[in-house]
């Protein structure tokens, strides 16, 4: 079989699964230490002990296990994966190389800004307690050989709540990542502001959140990993401000608690509210990510965010020249193939066995990671987004997806995205542009969802303002229509420097249907309206519309989504080539002449 069949199905990883991903990165350094040595790193008042101190009880079943065992497990509940609470020594041995952190700012002064009566006390048995002299401890630290700041809140001490020390710990190692140019990865728990502090303690919301905002001006990466509980005033402030937000399975997350929702208005909670899978289907987190991979997933996020403000896109390519060959068996395909008529190709997008931009993606892409959510309403599924990497090259990739069975149809509306889903693609294209990734999106829809709850949520202000901010993105947007492209639901996610179709790709702006019913009053004459409305791959390129058209090798199936995924990722590379040396203002300055033209 030639080269481009043996084209290797590449796994797709959600964010909670990242077994294999040192495979494609990883630095020679140590690994993750071994956790066996020390004491089980566990909220004391959580746990039940028995007189055998072999035991302990597990938060979440209330089995008795194993000490030595949760330990080993990283401190998970092997009998029903709950997770405990861990002190602030053990997570920096779970993420960072061993004996690299460095503490910063262990001597700040601690005070009583209200002259709280008893607080001083309270401070008192608490680092007693813990060792620790305040609820967060910050320092700098190397991840896999990587350089990056790190922030862990111990809920052991008061809870982790946001006193003025705690704000002004974060905000200066933030301001001093900022200086030294290095990601910051916050591990966040709290059960809010710190009461004894009062409005001081509120203060330091709005303090932290302008640090962020100007590591993030600076072009560096903030990351949040949520843990239980992530509660109060650190939820509105930095713990939610990730450029990339994470949370640990279980995790409760919410501005206010369960205890204080029901005594303040007396609205009973839904079963599994406020968790961290909760946040993750309500498109406030970007996923969930287990604690034997936070190490890894780490790891990639400094590779797949790293701004080096360099514009070049094709250095990351090994130095080996790809070549693209049919095997005999496509080519006498490609052979036997006849053009097929505008209808023809009008049934051929709408089948439901026609591959979809997951299976071209796994012979594009090294691998590719799903982000989840428009951190405003909920993740939707009709449209994903996340980072993909060729040959070592990261791309923000954007994807509509119709479903492969009536089931996945149903969870993905049919690929009509909603508010959110137009939402969701912009945020990641944004962050994108602060990262220097280039952009690639794969569009296949048949339109922008209408119903009722779509019009409630915007869906007209939400196309616009896809077209308004992909029009002056900074970096390389290549848009491939491989199925259907209906409308403004298809041109929110295809303000392209150029865009592709596929050989037996639409493109139109609605429906044969609806243009017959519209213009001719007869939905019927759909045949014959698909005829006239110039709407093919051929019509297009023939008036400019698109650069490329995408060979099917005699029709895209699964026998050949391979073959038509090496020669995308042939001519991806291509393409990212033409853009090395443009500044970003000349990228989004051609993209304006591309559509000023028409």
């Amino acid at each position: 079989m030639e080269q481009s069949q043996q084209v290797k199905t590449k796994r797709r990883f959600p964010l909670n699964l990242y077994n294999k991903l040192e495979q494609k990165l990883k630095n020679k350094s140590e690994d993750t230490p071994d956790t066996t040595e020390d004491t089980v790193g566990i909220q004391v008042d959580k746990i039940e002990r028995t007189e055998d101190t072999s035991l302990i009880k597990c938060p979440k079943c209330g089995k008795m296990v194993e000490r030595a065992r949760v330990v080993k497990k990283r401190y998970v509940c092997y009998e029903c994966g709950g997770y405990f609470r861990v002190k602030t020594h053990n997570r920096i041995r779970m993420v960072a190389d061993a004996k690299s952190f460095e503490p910063w700012f262990e001597d700040m002064e601690v005070s009583n800004p209200l002259n709280y009566e008893g607080y001083e006390d309270k401070l008192a048995s608490a680092r007693e307690k813990t060792g620790l002299n305040e609820a967060v401890t910050v320092g700098r630290c190397r991840v896999f050989g990587n350089e990056i700041v790190l922030g862990i809140c111990d809920s052991r001490f008061m809870m982790a709540s946001m006193g003025h020390v705690v704000g002004e710990k974060i905000t200066k190692a933030i301001e001093r990542a900022t200086e030294l140019k290095l990601p910051v990865f916050m591990f966040c728990c709290s059960g809010g502001a710190r009461m004894q502090e009062g409005i001081i303690s509120l203060m330091q919301m709005a303090k932290t959140s302008a640090a962020i905002k100007r590591h993030g001006d600076a072009g560096l990466l903030y990351c949040s990993i949520l843990t239980d509980p992530t509660t109060g005033g650190v939820t509105a402030s930095f713990a939610m401000l990730g450029d990339v937000i994470m949370a640990e399975p279980g995790a409760l997350i919410g501005f206010a608690g369960p205890r204080v929702i029901k005594q303040t208005i007396g609205q009973e909670l839904p079963e599994g509210f406020q968790t961290a899978e909760f946040l993750v289907e309500h498109g406030f987190v970007d996923g969930i990510v287990l604690r034997e991979n936070l190490k890894k997933t780490i790891q990639f996020l400094i590779k797949s965010h790293q701004n080096t403000g360099k514009k070049t896109y094709a250095d990351f390519y090994p130095n080996t020249e790809f070549h693209f060959e049919l095997s005999e068996e496509l080519k006498e395909q490609t052979w036997k193939s006849r053009p097929r008529s505008a209808w023809e190709k009008v049934k051929a997008v709408r089948q439901v066995e026609r591959p979809s931009a997951l299976d071209y993606m796994d012979s594009i892409f090294d691998i590719f990671i799903e982000a989840h959510g428009d951190r405003g309403f909920a993740d939707d599924k009709a449209l994903i987004g996340g980072i993909g990497f060729i040959e070592g090259q990261p791309v923000t990739v954007v994807a509509d997806i119709k479903g492969k069975d009536f089931k996945e149809c149903q969870d993905r509306n049919f690929g009509m995205p909603l508010p959110e889903g137009y939402r969701k693609a912009l945020r990641l294209m944004k962050q994108a542009e602060k990262f220097n990734r280039p952009i690639i999106s794969f569009v296949n829809t048949s339109g922008a969802f209408c119903g009722l709850e779509a019009e409630e949520r915007g869906q007209g202000e939400a196309i616009a303002r896809n077209l308004l901010e992909m029009s002056g993105l900074k970096v390389p947007v290549l848009c491939i229509l491989i199925g259907e492209g209906g409308s403004g639901g298809a041109l929110a996610t295809a303000v392209g420097n150029e865009v592709w179709m596929m050989e037996n790709a639409t493109y139109s702006i609605l429906s044969p249907e609806g243009f017959a019913s519209i213009l001719w009053k007869d939905s019927n004459r759909a045949q014959e309206a698909s005829e006239v409305m110039n709407i093919t791959a051929q019509d297009l390129k023939r008036l400019g519309v698109i650069e490329r058209i995408i060979p099917e090798f005699g029709g895209a199936d699964r026998k050949t989504a391979a073959a038509i995924g090496a020669y995308i990722k042939e001519h991806i590379k291509e393409f990212l080539e033409k853009y090395n040396g443009k500044s970003g203002e000349e990228i989004a300055a051609e993209r304006y002449e591309r559509f000023r033209n028409f």
